[in-house]
């Protein structure tokens, strides 16, 4: 009997494993602009250990975290790690938001977006070495965060697009990121068409540039903004000026200003008042009426 209930435990396990695993490409082939890369995409363990640092993405991806069907609301988020555009922090920022989620019934998309080719195997200390000049990193990063972009937008038309056979709602589309992902989150907020509106957004220390703070859309998204005080890239004025905007303009709209985490504190555990963000993005959404059940499309196998 104990091996019976072992064999159905490892059973149940490693269906959970596989449903987290589906690798979703976003465009039909390699997308414009990155035609030439010649580059692969890699993956740095030894950088910061436990939480692997993904770069030299060429094809951009989403990979899928399905709520448990018994659990799930229709609700689902895109979500967009950090890491300048040089690399993701696949986990912190990633994987293990997508695994909170989904005990809220909220299926998860982990983006994988492109990013500035790294010549080197160790991307963290490659980035650092650029930022010395300033001018030569504005250099990379000027044609690359566009393209970045791109992909996210691309990410809400190809979820919104496959609702039914992913299995869930095509109106309760939102996406969330973090830091240079934030960019990305923010920018999907402006300039949208009806097939790539994300129906809620959530920058978290969000890096966002001059040039993205737009006229707030008459029909945007609710917001959802958290940084820290102390946050080393003295990112805080932009979470302002953005949750400023959505309150002038009339829109939904919450934020978070914890006085201790600093930037990049994700999903970590650091003792600090911004270890409860993931929380509070939780009753916001269940404010928002995101977390209350509806009945999604039943998922078909996908391949």
């Amino acid at each position: 009997m104990l091996r019976q209930i072992l064999t159905a435990f490892g059973i149940l396990a490693l269906a959970t494993v596989c449903r987290a695993q589906k690798i979703l490409p976003i465009w039909p082939g390699i997308p414009s602009s990155s035609e030439n890369w010649k580059w692969h995409e890699q993956e740095d363990s030894l950088s910061r250990p436990g939480d692997p640092l993904v770069y030299n993405v060429v094809r951009p991806t989403l990979t899928f975290f399905p709520a448990d069907p018994s659990v799930a609301n229709g609700t689902s988020v895109i979500i967009c790690p950090g890491g300048s555009f040089c690399y993701l922090h696949i986990n912190t920022e990633g994987a293990d938001v997508a695994k909170w989620l989904n005990q809220k019934g909220v299926s998860a998309f982990l983006l994988k977006y492109r990013l500035v080719h790294s010549e080197t195997d160790h991307p963290m200390k490659e980035k650092t070495e650029r930022m010395k000049d300033p001018a030569a990193a504005a250099n990379l990063l000027t044609p690359l965060v566009p393209l970045a972009i791109a992909d996210a937008r691309q990410a809400i038309t190809y979820v919104r697009a496959h609702a039914a056979e992913l299995g869930v709602s095509p109106d309760k589309i939102g996406i969330i990121g973090f830091s240079a992902g934030g960019t990305l989150a923010t920018a999907s907020a402006f300039d949208y068409t009806p097939s790539n509106r994300p129906d809620f957004v959530a920058p978290i220390y969000a890096y966002v540039p001059p040039t993205q703070l737009l006229t707030v859309p008459r029909d945007a998204p609710p917001l959802f903004v958290a940084a820290a005080t102390d946050d080393d890239l003295h990112l805080v004025p932009m979470s302002l000026h953005l949750y400023s905007a959505w309150l002038a303009a009339g829109h939904p709209a919450e934020i978070h200003i914890y006085s201790k985490g600093g930037h990049g504190f994700g999903m970590n555990k650091q003792g600090q008042p911004s270890d409860t963000w993931i929380e509070r993005f939780g009753d916001w959404l269940q404010i928002q009426g995101f977390l209350k059940k509806t009945d999604p499309p039943q998922p078909a196998n996908i391949q």
